[in-house]
C-alpha cells in the first residue's frame, strides 16, 4: 500500500453485501474510501431486489402455511384475506428501514457515497454518471473494488417485460397476483418466488430441465421439499423446457417440450423465468484497466481476489459462483484487507447454502454428490426429524440432518440439513467444518432439549451407534 504519504483512495463500485462492507472496511482501515452505486442509499441488489425482499415475502407464504396446517392440530383461524397493497408496503418498509440505516452508517463511517454508474477510463480513473443526470464525474484512485454483483439471466428467446414475462425482480414488485402462474426453472430462485405466489393464491406450474429440483444439492435433502411443493404446485415438470412462448393480450401461449409432457400447449397468465444470474460487468469498461474476465463474463480473481490488474480487485457475484450474499461479505474483508498491506487470503472451507422454502433446505462443505462423484472416501451419517421430539410438537418431522464424515479421521467434511429453520442450523455445520470437528466433538457438544439442534449432535451419535433415539444407519 505505497501513496506517497497520504492515505490511499480507494473506490469501490458498488453497494451491495460485498461493496459496503468492503468500504466501510477500508475505511476503518484508514484509507480515503468512495463508494459508488445507482441507487439512493447502499444495499445492492440483494436488499432491494433480492435477498430481503424475497425472505420478508416467504416469511408472510410461511405464515399462510403454518395458519393452514393449524386446522389439523384443532385451531382454525379461517380464510385469510390478502391486502396486496399492504403487503407491497410491508415489504418496501422492511427495504427503507435497511437501506436508509446504511445511509447512516455510511456516513458515520466518514465513506464518500457517490449516486452513479461507474466504468473505467484506466487503470486509476473512473467516469462516474450521476444518477440524476448532469456531467459525469472523474474519480482517479490509487486502488479499486468491483463489486456490481449480478442481475437476472433469460434464455434466448425470452423477452422479460415485467408484465407477462417476469424476472425475479419484477415477480418481486408483487403487481398482482395472477390466476396462472409458470415458473421455468427449479432451482432456489423459482422455488422460493414458486411458494410466494402459490401460498398467495396463484396456480403455479414449475418446469426444469434437469432431473430433479435443486440441481446442486443432495436429493435426500430435497425429498421433504418435493413432497411439500408437489401438493402447493400445481405440477411440477421435470426433464422439461420451454419450446416457445407467446405472449397475448389476455396470457402466454406456451409450447412445452418433455418425454412425459402430456399437454405441451398450455395458456398462463403470467411466466416468470428464473433460470439463474449473470455478472454485471458489461458496462464498466474493464478493458481500459486492463481487467480481465472470461467468457460468461466473470472477472478472473486470485486468492486475494484481486484481478489481472494489480490494484484492482472483485468481489461477490462478479468474481464468480456461487453467487451468495455472505461470500459476498467475506471476500470484502479479504480485499480491503489485502489492500491494507496485510496477510488476508480467500479460503473458506464450508460457504454455506439455504433456500428458504418450507422446509428450508441448507448444506455446506463436500455434499454427498460430490463425495461420489470425485470417489472420495467418505461415510454419511443420517437423523431423521421424525425421531426428533421437538420436529414433532412442531408438527413438522418431515426434516433430515447429515454429517458426510471422513473415515479414518472421523472429520467432518459437510452438514446438510432439510427442515424448518434449515437455515439457521446450518451455522453450527459451517463452523464444524472450518474447525476441522470431528464426529465425537459434535456428539459431545450438550445441545439443548428439546431442539431442532439436537439433530446434529443426534446425527454424530447416529455415527457411533449410540443415538438413543434412532437406529443406526450409515453410508458410505
Amino acid at each position: 500500500m505505497t501513496t506517497n504519504g497520504r492515505q490511499p483512495r480507494v473506490a469501490v463500485i458498488g453497494a451491495g453485501p460485498g461493496g459496503y462492507p468492503a468500504a466501510f472496511h477500508a475505511a476503518e482501515l484508514g484509507m480515503e474510501v468512495t463508494l459508488i452505486d445507482p441507487e439512493a442509499n447502499p444495499g445492492g441488489v440483494c436488499l432491494y431486489r433480492g435477498c430481503i425482499p424475497s425472505k420478508t415475502l416467504l416469511h408472510v407464504a410461511s405464515l399462510l402455511g403454518e395458519a393452514e396446517d393449524a386446522a389439523e392440530w384443532g385451531v382454525s383461524f379461517g380464510q385469510p384475506e390478502i391486502d396486496l397493497d399492504r403487503l407491497r408496503s410491508w415489504k418496501d418498509q422492511v427495504i427503507s428501514k435497511m437501506t436508509s440505516g446504511l445511509g447512516l452508517l455510511t456516513r458515520a463511517r466518514r465513506v464518500r457515497f457517490t449516486r452513479g454508474l461507474a466504468r473505467f477510463d484506466g487503470p486509476h480513473a473512473l467516469s462516474v454518471e450521476p444518477s440524476d443526470g448532469g456531467d459525469a464525474e472523474r474519480l482517479n484512485f490509487d486502488y479499486a473494488v468491483i463489486a456490481t454483483g449480478s442481475m437476472p439471466a433469460a434464455p434466448p428467446g425470452f423477452q422479460i417485460d415485467g408484465d407477462r414475462i417476469l424476472d425475479s425482480t419484477s415477480a418481486l414488485e408483487m403487481a398482482d397476483v395472477p390466476d396462472t402462474l409458470l415458473v421455468v426453472g427449479g432451482g432456489y430462485i423459482g422455488l422460493e418466488l414458486g411458494s410466494v405466489y402459490a401460498a398467495l393464491g396463484s396456480t403455479v406450474t414449475v418446469v426444469e430441465m434437469e432431473t430433479g429440483l435443486l440441481p446442486g444439492a443432495d436429493r435426500d435433502l430435497v425429498r421433504p421439499l418435493e413432497r411439500k411443493l408437489n401438493s402447493a404446485f400445481e405440477e411440477i415438470l421435470l426433464s422439461t423446457r420451454v419450446a416457445s412462448l407467446n405472449v397475448r393480450p389476455d396470457g402466454v401461449d406456451v409450447e412445452l417440450a418433455g418425454a412425459r409432457v402430456e399437454v405441451p400447449s398450455r395458456r398462463f397468465d403470467k411466466v416468470l423465468v428464473a433460470v439463474g444470474r449473470r455478472p454485471s460487468s458489461a458496462g464498466l469498461n474493464l478493458a481500459a484497466a486492463g481487467v480481465e474476465s472470461d467468457q460468461r463474463g466473470f472477472i478472473k480473481v486470485d486468492h486475494q481476489r484481486r484481478t489481472s490488474a494489480a490494484n484492482i480487485f472483485a468481489i461477490g457475484d462478479v468474481a464468480g459462483e456461487p453467487m451468495l450474499a455472505h461470500k459476498a461479505t467475506y471476500e470484502a474483508n479479504v480485499a480491503a484487507a489485502s489492500i491494507a498491506g496485510h496477510a488476508a487470503t480467500y479460503d473458506a472451507q464450508a460457504i454455506p447454502a439455504v433456500v428458504f422454502t418450507d422446509p428450508e433446505i441448507a448444506w455446506c462443505g463436500l455434499t454427498e454428490s460430490e463425495a461420489r462423484e470425485s470417489d472420495r472416501p467418505h461415510k454419511v451419517s443420517t437423523f431423521p426429524w421424525a425421531a426428533s421430539g421437538r420436529a414433532t410438537t412442531l408438527g413438522r418431522n418431515d426434516g433430515l440432518t447429515k454429517l458426510i464424515l471422513e473415515p479414518t479421521t472421523e472429520r467432518i467434511l459437510g452438514v446438510g440439513i432439510s427442515g424448518r429453520g434449515a437455515g439457521e442450523l446450518i451455522a453450527e455445520g459451517v463452523l464444524a467444518v472450518e474447525m476441522g470437528a470431528r464426529a465425537d466433538d459434535l456428539r459431545l457438544s450438550i445441545h439443548p432439549h428439546p431442539t431442532t439442534s439436537e439433530t446434529l449432535m443426534e446425527a454424530a451419535e447416529v455415527f457411533f451407534n449410540t443415538s438413543p433415539h434412532y437406529i443406526a444407519r450409515k453410508r458410505g
